[in-house]
């Protein structure tokens, strides 16, 4: 058991004895049949816990949609604060809001890049700006601050050899990924962060030239997790295990299956749904990016994070230790219950 589920366990015993001591009608803990989990999507895209219950993976749970997300850190802001159950959000971002007193546990990875899902860095063709030096003084367009983004530049600016007063003077300016290329194109930002759909459209037109990736940094490496608070961990495990088992058979089936098959599926998810959306954005899916079978979360995975903030100077050494801030018990392809090279029902892969 890690350490972040110690003290659940023992507030799991506390709620034993207490209810030990109530009337018959008082529901305990483990009675998580009925359990209703909030969460936020994204429009025109499928979550992958989504997925899961459209594919039959969630036995004990049921997932209830209260609107779509703006960014990482808003969303598990909002399951921090009780207005959602479940977030998910760049590891950096969740690593501060630990740090910040929020009460979240990791419990399983859900988006990262490879050699299909990355994040590019572009300049315009004729752009001057090739190295990391080019870049003082320049401006770099990404969806928001304080996540994924962010880190990525500042850490690839680092690795390339700038000081932390160079890498002060570049600029970070928040851009909707709608409004990215065309930004970039007119002239407003140097450097434009462009992924998925946004990316693939945008070189489709011509006269971008890439100046890194995520990938040039780790290779193919899970950067996101989704969270629960300890509290409800604590009050619904059953819940928050067939919750983890089902996104993680998801991300298996993703792990396994043709990519036409995968975006039928998500088109049906979406027509069915009646949110009044479109399915152009699921065309250009190709991979979840996530490194590890069904959403093992790899310890460097977080603490690679942990160790850049206490560089950066916004943890103190030693403030946080990485191996509380997440666990893999409740992953089906971690704890035991299937082998990690198996499918989505833990059957042998051809």
């Amino acid at each position: 058991m890690s350490r972040r589920l110690a003290p659940v366990a023992a507030l799991l015993t506390a709620v034993a004895v207490l209810a030990a001591g109530c009337s018959a009608s008082t529901a305990t803990a483990d009675a998580d049949a009925s359990v209703t989990i909030r969460y936020q999507g994204s429009a025109g895209q499928v979550t992958l816990a989504e997925l899961a219950d459209d594919l039959g993976y969630f036995e004990e749970v049921t997932l209830e949609w209260v609107g779509d997300t703006t960014s990482g850190p808003q969303d598990i802001q909002s399951a921090a604060t009780g207005q959602t159950d479940v977030g998910g959000a760049f590891n950096g971002a969740i690593a501060k809001l630990v740090a910040a007193g929020s009460p979240i546990t990791s419990v399983i990875s859900y988006y990262g890049s490879d050699d299909l899902a990355f994040n590019g860095y572009y300049v315009l063709d004729g752009s001057p700006i090739r190295t990391a030096q080019d870049l003082i003084g320049k401006k770099v367009g990404m969806n928001t601050l304080g996540a994924h983004h962010e880190f990525v530049v500042r850490e690839w600016l680092a690795q390339e050899g700038l000081t932390p007063a160079e890498i002060a003077q570049v600029e970070l300016i928040v851009v909707p990924p709608v409004s990215t290329e065309q930004a970039l194109r007119e002239g407003q930002i140097d450097v434009g962060t462009l992924g998925s759909v946004f990316r693939d459209s945008a070189l489709e037109r011509g006269g971008l030239r890439e100046l890194f990736t995520d990938t040039s940094l780790y290779g193919e490496f899970s950067y996101g997790t989704l969270v629960f608070r300890d509290d409800f961990l604590a009050e619904h495990p059953a819940a928050a295990e067939d919750f983890v088992q089902g996104v993680a058979r998801a991300i298996r089936w993703t792990q396994t299956q043709p990519r036409e098959a995968v975006i039928a599926r998500f088109e049906q998810i979406i027509e069915g749904r009646d949110r009044e959306e479109s399915t152009d954005l699921v065309q250009y899916w190709k991979s979840a990016g996530v490194a590890g079978p069904g959403g093992v979360i790899d310890p460097q995975e977080i603490s690679i994070w942990t160790d850049w903030l206490v560089r950066e100077g916004t943890l103190d050494e030693g403030q946080l230790d990485p191996e509380d801030l997440y666990t893999n018990d409740l992953n089906p392809y971690a704890n035991g219950t299937f082998d990690p090279t198996s499918g989505p029902d833990g059957e042998v892969l051809p």
